[in-house]
């Protein structure tokens, strides 16, 4: 059930997909592993996309029957006592100027399901707004998404502001989307890149300190 479910997910088969969610949790599956299976069903597309075999549509596409899965079994969780204890705080944007979320999405999706309170700050976020979450919520570590090239300047834009409300000595930023790597890390003067959804959970752990 578990690898069909990951390769319906992956194959995007919408009905199939939801139907088998609502079966497996009829049987009294343990919700975090059919979240888990989402998570390799994901990872899969990742892939695709990157290989050329997906394109746009079908990333929005997965990530629309991303939050449909997880609008099903979210409210199992917490009824199942399932409900671990949060690691830590975590604020994830994507900065001014760009309006992609599906990648936002997914790191949202898998900080959650990996124990950590998530800020989804959403899109084209505005650097006061930033500012202002990580201020609020006092969590040292800071995810900045963008996909397209004006992203880096908003990047840099962004952790410059934190520097001067000086939020950023004790703050960790990454940064992930389309085009970012290292170079752009160190444009951005952000302590890390993440390539993808997993990179980003990786990170937040070792800055946490977490197995």
């Amino acid at each position: 059930m578990s690898g069909d479910f990951v390769n319906l997910l992956a194959d995007l088969k919408e009905e199939e997909v939801l139907k088998l969610t609502q079966q497996r949790l009829d049987s009294k599956e343990d919700p975090l592993k059919i979240l888990e299976d989402a998570r390799k069903g994901m990872e899969i597309v990742g892939k695709r996309f990157a290989g050329g075999e997906y394109f746009l549509p079908e990333l929005v596409f997965s990530g629309e029957l991303l939050a449909q899965v997880t609008n099903i079994v979210k409210p199992h969780l917490t009824g199942a006592g399932v409900q671990q204890k949060k690691i830590g705080k975590v604020v994830i944007a994507t900065v001014a100027g760009d309006i992609h979320d599906i990648g936002l999405n997914i790191v949202d999706f898998m900080l959650d399901v990996n124990g950590f309170e998530v800020t989804n700050l959403g899109v084209d976020v505005p650097i006061e707004k930033i500012v202002k979450a990580v201020k609020e919520t006092g969590a040292p570590v800071l995810g900045l998404s963008g996909f397209l090239t004006p992203a880096f300047d908003a990047m840099k834009e962004t952790v410059e502001a934190l520097e001067k409300a000086g939020l950023r000595k004790n703050l960790k930023i990454m940064i992930g989307g389309g085009q970012m790597d290292d170079e752009v890390r160190k444009y951005a003067k952000a302590d890390a890149f993440g390539k993808d959804a997993m990179a980003a959970v990786t990170l937040t752990k070792q800055w946490y300190g977490v197995k």
